[in-house]
């Protein structure tokens, strides 16, 4: 018997439980709702929704790397994109510091393109399945620079 199925629910449970209790402690609260936006700033309602699903990819994509590259620069980059991840939350919301998070979310956008280039030839698949991931980051770092420039 395989332990795959465990490896997978094990990775999943880890980003998306680690996303939704990072994103619960960090809410927007009175001050992000005074901050200038964007005129393509989504009603707060779709970040939870994108987010969850793409934490769902993140530990798919996480699980394949871990079972056959383990000891890879993808999965370093894997680790540290998590990592780059989980910082942004408290970093924009918790210290009320979009210029820090903006530094952030740069390395957490360089860590999901790495992840992407190291793991390409290696596993097509896990690199298809950043791509969202991928689009998502980059309009991210597009508001958080957005947000700063108006404010």
């Amino acid at each position: 018997m395989s332990n795959k199925p465990l490896v997978y629910l094990t990775f999943i449970i880890l980003v998306l439980g680690g996303g939704l209790l990072i994103g619960a402690g960090n809410m927007p609260g009175d001050w992000y709702q005074s901050l200038a936006k964007p005129s393509f700033n989504p009603p707060n309602w779709v970040f939870a929704p994108v987010w969850s699903l793409l934490y769902v990819l993140i530990g798919v994509v996480g699980a394949r790397t871990w079972l056959t590259l383990r000891h890879s620069m993808a999965m370093r980059l894997w680790f540290a994109q998590l990592v780059f991840n989980f910082a942004w939350s408290p970093v924009f919301f918790g210290l009320k510091d979009p210029t820090s998070a903006l530094i952030v979310i740069l390395a957490l956008l360089v860590c999901v393109i790495g992840f992407i280039a190291a793991s390409r030839r290696q596993d097509r698949a896990a690199a298809l399945l950043f791509l969202p991931y991928l689009a998502w980051v980059a309009f991210a770092t597009a508001l958080n620079g957005a947000i700063i420039a108006l404010n």
